[in-house]
């Protein structure tokens, strides 16, 4: 899809869409980087870190707190510019019986792209063009973004940023600083942004699981935001 109509599809407001989508608390893509830098060992700790975390009685007590009681969330891979892939289409979580369908399809599924350089621009307009054609509604919509590198392929990352903050999204980030030392500051100036945007930091693939699963109860919980970093223990 065209990057301007995909933008345009996303600003279609909720109550817009409501006649064909069922209402949820959370719209959440999370875009888990499959680049070259990623190993197959490092890739594994990512998927596990997320298969954990949906699996966390911590997580499904937030989704039921929320004022819905639901979120949808679906997870794609991405490396290159034009190099996206959807492996977990949108599912509905209301329980721990969604949870656990979520987890284990992510559990399920192998890793599909290697290699093609790192386009975090190219992540974050494939994600807006996924919540623009989602099958639900909501207020908050968001992009979750991992990975162990600044965008080094197509356009900059802030562009897409800045579009999809534009159409009323939310990018959150989660740099691991395995290979980067300082992808925090890039992700906090490049890549985060929209109201109550955050990151979190960690400096290497074995906090990834801790790490997400504070996140997703924050993105969940919408609690306070505000451009800060927070590094694993």
């Amino acid at each position: 899809m065209h990057r301007r109509a995909v933008l345009t599809a996303a600003m279609l407001t909720p109550i817009a869409r409501a006649a064909r989508a069922a209402e949820m608390d959370l719209l959440l893509v999370l875009a888990v980087d499959a680049s070259g830098s990623v190993t197959p060992e490092r890739f594994e700790l990512q998927k596990q870190g997320y298969v954990r975390a949906f699996r966390n009685p911590r997580l499904v007590n937030a989704i039921r707190s929320t004022a819905s009681g639901a979120i949808a969330v679906m997870m794609t891979q991405w490396t290159g510019p034009a190099m996206q892939l959807e492996v977990v289409p949108w599912r509905e979580i209301r329980d721990a019986a969604g949870a656990e369908a979520f987890a284990a399809a992510v559990d399920a599924a192998p890793r599909q792209l290697f290699g093609g350089g790192t386009s975090i621009n190219g992540a974050i307009n494939h994600a807006a063009g996924l919540i623009a054609m989602a099958p639900f509604v909501a207020q908050r919509r968001v992009i979750d973004i991992s990975g162990d590198g600044a965008n080094n392929r197509g356009r900059p990352a802030e562009e897409a940023r800045d579009g999809a903050v534009a159409a009323g999204i939310t990018i959150n980030g989660l740099p691991i600083m395995a290979v980067e030392p300082h992808l925090d500051a890039y992700y906090r100036d490049n890549v985060i942004g929209g109201p109550g945007a955050f990151m979190i930091a960690v400096d290497n693939y074995e906090q990834f699981a801790e790490a997400i699963l504070r996140k997703l109860i924050r993105e969940i919980s919408e609690l306070p935001g505000g451009y800060i970093t927070q590094r694993s223990a």
